[in-house]
């Protein structure tokens, strides 16, 4: 898993140190654990390199953000030494309401987040459906329960995207990505748009196709519109995109 800190996200290595000459020098480090190390183990070969993690949060209501989320983990895992997980944020409505509103049920393999695991992750994609023109309450709701994260400052640093949903063409493909940055800027992460990297794809107007310079994007229309294969080859691009990033920037 990432770093809880807030830095940018770097490589992770379990390294056995010699804790006599390390010790005292960072308060924060692990205790020393000298009587597990002796003499004829060199304490610089000993490591591992774990997978960068970018963590896929989202909240789906009729299963269109699920799809783009899950074609996105796809790009993710398609770069060499980073992985995706997906995780939704709590519901908030109940299930009568839930029901009343014809919601499928929620994936079970998909757990649920908690704010803290944020601090985990060395990169988040978060994928929400628009409400007029901003995210939906669902994500807001899980946002306004990171004030820990944000006194600490743990997600500073770290890179962020946005992927959206909307029912129309005019509904708010850029505005629901554009207001949703804020979050970040509270809590200082770098917001990391696709702009046009998705090429000829970008300029397609032989179709509708959701999506923008700030993220992947679905139309949902009245709620039975599936993503079309642009739709989703744009999410994988964007998963891909991202990977490429919070490697690179691990690597600096």
């Amino acid at each position: 898993m990432g770093k809880g800190g807030g830095c940018v996200p770097s490589k992770k290595k379990n390294i056995v140190l010699d804790g006599a000459s390390n010790r005292g020098t960072d308060t924060n480090a692990p205790v020393a654990i000298e009587d597990q190390v002796t003499s004829e183990t060199p304490a610089t070969e000993n490591f591992t390199v774990a997978n960068l993690k970018i963590f896929i949060v989202f909240y789906s209501m009729y299963g269109h953000v699920e799809k783009l989320a899950k074609r996105m983990k796809k790009g993710v895992d398609g770069v060499k030494g980073v992985e995706a997980e997906l995780y939704r944020v709590p519901e908030t409505l109940s299930a009568e309401v839930l029901e009343q509103m014809k919601a499928p049920p929620k994936d079970q393999e998909i757990p649920e987040i908690a704010a803290a695991e944020l601090a985990k992750a060395d990169g988040v994609l978060f994928g929400f459906p628009t409400r007029y023109g901003c995210m939906a309450a669902q994500m807001k709701t899980f946002f306004d329960s990171t004030g820990q994260l944000w006194k600490e400052q743990k997600l500073a640093g770290k890179p962020a995207g946005f992927f959206v949903s909307t029912g129309t063409q005019g509904g708010g493909q850029e505005t629901t990505a554009w207001t949703a940055i804020t979050q970040l800027a509270h809590h200082g992460m770098l917001f990391v748009p696709i702009g046009y990297t998705f090429g000829a794809g970008m300029f397609k107007m032989d179709s509708i196709r959701g999506g923008s310079p700030y993220g992947a994007g679905v139309y949902a229309g009245d709620g039975t519109r599936e993503p079309t294969e642009t739709e989703l080859s744009l999410a994988e691009h964007q998963g891909k995109y991202m990977a490429a990033v919070v490697k690179r920037l691990a690597e600096a």
